[in-house]
């Protein structure tokens, strides 16, 4: 039988995914399209809302794309990963949902860029981080596109050129981890957060998540227009919860979300 990329284990509205395969928690192509189809299923569940993500065992977060099936199966780098790229999270159609990173080891390559691709991100302390394709002669193309609006472009071109590594401390200084914390405490911090998070008015969260998403690439000016235009935003505005918010303000007290 062959070996599973990932388990699921489902709390309440929080999906924990650990990544599993191998000692380096690798992903081949078609791992990348199982995985696809996984957020596909987590983003059309109502009953998830927020997803963590991490890694098996205490080494590895993920070491990304499956070199030794590419070696034995000529895999190409230009393959099918999956409507959303490599691990499902490169570029995910119409993904509201906040997705917490725990990197509990090393993030390289295609792992890297799938911590890229989430929300807020715990590193464990002895966790480190590389592009290291460059070695390969592979171009790291959710790296290009995304590092250089995470950290600053001389940073994030020194990086990818070079395929050097980086620790927990200096990517805590260039922004790119949201936390440190000590080895084998990630997962206990990212459920903390999540559990705020679940706490929180469900609608609100991709409302961010939408207007954080249709912003990205355009002006201030147009931004506000796009942000006027989301859905997700008219949802909060005409909802009950947003009555219930300043009921509780004024009476002081916690307030009931009922998400909607």
């Amino acid at each position: 039988m062959a070996e599973k990329p990932f388990m699921l284990n489902p709390r309440g509205s929080i999906l924990e995914i650990t990544l599993g395969k191998g000692k380096a928690n690798v992903i081949s192509a078609e791992d990348s399209r199982e995985l696809n189809k996984m957020w596909e299923a987590f983003r059309d569940n109502p009953e998830q809302r927020f997803g963590i993500i991490t890694g098996k065992g205490e080494k590895f977060f993920c070491a990304g794309w499956d070199l030794k099936n590419v070696a034995e199966s000529g895999e190409a780098s230009d393959s099918d990963y999956g409507s959303g790229g490599f691990g499902g999270l490169n570029y995910p159609r119409n993904f509201d949902k906040p997705v917490i990173c725990v990197v509990n080891g090393i993030a390289c390559g295609g792992g890297f860029e799938i911590m890229l691709g989430c929300d807020i991100i715990v590193a464990e302390e002895h966790a480190t981080f590389a592009l290291p394709e460059i070695k390969v002669g592979v171009l790291p193309d959710c790296g290009v596109v995304k590092l250089r609006r995470r950290i600053p472009y001389h940073v994030a071109v020194e990086f990818m050129m070079t395929g050097r590594w980086m620790d927990a401390e200096e990517a805590k200084h260039w922004g790119l981890v949201n936390h440190i914390v000590p080895k084998g405490q990630g997962l206990a911090k990212a459920r903390e957060i999540a559990d705020t998070l679940a706490a929180g008015p469900p609608l609100l969260y991709p409302a961010l998540k939408q207007v954080l998403r249709m912003t990205e690439s355009v002006s201030e000016n147009e931004a506000f227009a796009v942000h006027d235009a989301c859905a997700t935003v008219e949802a909060v505005n005409r909802s009950e919860d947003l009555k219930e918010g300043a009921l509780a303000f004024a009476e002081k007290r916690e307030p009931v979300w009922k998400g909607n």
